[in-house]
């Protein structure tokens, strides 16, 4: 079984995160374990929104894929979510069932300030990278300024306000390009339509947003 990794703080899931493991499938993998964060390294998440309900919301929006599945081990551990402490769970969870490496799946921009992860070079051994195209909607250095950006972090994005891409001259590890279809939509746009009132309904699966409404997430009022 070809296991693929794909962890975020999914601050809603939403049908872009949906694509793309999606896609990443067609790369031969035969399931696809959505990892979400207990306390991000690179951005502090909003304290409005508990893990509890992040969860809650990633397992509304995946249930009827049998091909997709949440592993909770980072919230279950607490503390800061190293992607290294995780891919170690789960060559133990796996031992003898996984065939060959794990797949980790992550966007351009996160791919850009890999270099900074830790454990960056035995972590690129032990999986195989996977990454996926992100659409730059206008200047985003007001979306990496709400993601707080923690230590030495810039939130993905450059000076020109774009989301930050892969040198393929400094990118020093092996790595796979999706190449996949790009769904214009992130989570950080999310929250500020519902926050201000904008459309939002169809950009996330109709039980995140049955979720959000219920729970009145994000500033939601009806």
């Amino acid at each position: 079984m070809k296991i693929a990794v794909y962890g975020g703080s999914f601050n809603p899931v939403h049908c872009g995160h949906l694509t793309v493991a999606d896609e990443v499938l067609s790369l031969g993998y035969d399931k696809v374990l959505f990892v979400p964060t207990f306390i991000a390294p690179h951005k502090q998440l909003s304290a409005s929104v508990s893990p509890s309900s992040r969860l809650a919301m990633l397992e509304a929006a995946i249930c009827d894929n049998p091909k997709f599945e949440i592993e909770p081990c980072e919230i279950q551990r607490g503390g800061v979510s190293y992607t290294i402490d995780t891919i170690r769970f789960l060559m133990d969870k796996y031992n003898g069932r996984a065939e060959g490496k794990f797949g980790l799946i992550m966007g351009q921009e996160i791919a850009a300030e890999f270099h900074k992860w830790k454990e960056a070079d035995k972590l690129a051994s032990l999986c195989d990278i996977i990454i996926a195209a992100r659409q730059n909607l206008g200047d985003r250095r007001s979306v990496a300024a709400a993601n707080k950006p923690r230590g030495d972090y810039v939130g993905g994005v450059d000076a020109s306000g774009q989301f930050m891409d892969v040198d393929k001259k400094t990118f020093v590890w092996p790595y796979t390009e999706l190449k996949n279809v790009i769904v214009p939509v992130s989570s950080t746009d999310i929250r500020n339509r519902i926050l201000n009132g904008k459309s939002w309904r169809y950009l996330l699966p109709k039980a995140v947003y049955e979720y959000i409404v219920a729970n009145r997430l994000y500033g939601y009022k009806q």
